[in-house]
């Protein structure tokens, strides 16, 4: 992939990209996480497969999101052994929240959770999101039908 190539690679899933971290870090950290996840496109442009790009940026947003949440965990960590917590949850904000959905999406497993949200959140197709995940479409197609029955279950309760 030459350099003006991967610039019109950029422009055409810059959007995507940042929508796709704006749903799972903080906002403040949606410019630095996407400039990451191209950093690494960049340098592992050789494995884009022509026409799959877009899930192929996916599956390195994932892992850069990952990535971070390992690195926020371990600094909220530190933090928390530093200072005694002094508030809790407002009332408010626990009312606003979908506890139902909340608790029964906790309870579907991370594979699920993820094949879930790359299809119900972010449009991908089965193929892409089989892609986006490094697994079969046929396997994607049982994971999701096994998870949108399971949450469905999970609902009912």
């Amino acid at each position: 992939m030459t350099p003006d190539e991967f610039s019109a690679l950029y422009r055409q899933h810059q959007t995507p990209i940042a929508k796709f971290l704006a749903r799972r870090v903080e906002f403040s950290e949606v410019e630095d996480l996407c400039s990451e996840v191209f950093e690494i496109a960049w340098s592992k442009r050789v494995d884009a497969v022509a026409g799959f790009e877009l899930p192929w940026l996916y599956r390195i947003a994932g892992f850069v999101v990952a990535n971070a949440r390992r690195r926020a965990t371990t600094r909220n960590r530190f933090i928390a052994s530093l200072t005694p917590p002094d508030h809790s949850p407002s009332a408010e904000s626990i009312a606003v929240a979908d506890i139902a959905l909340a608790q029964a999406w906790a309870k579907l497993g991370a594979a699920e959770r993820a094949t879930l949200a790359l299809v119900a959140f972010e449009g991908l197709r089965v193929e892409e999101a089989a892609a986006a995940l490094g697994i079969s479409a046929n396997a994607v197609s049982i994971r999701l039908h096994r998870a949108r029955t399971k949450l469905a279950e999970l609902l009912k309760d």
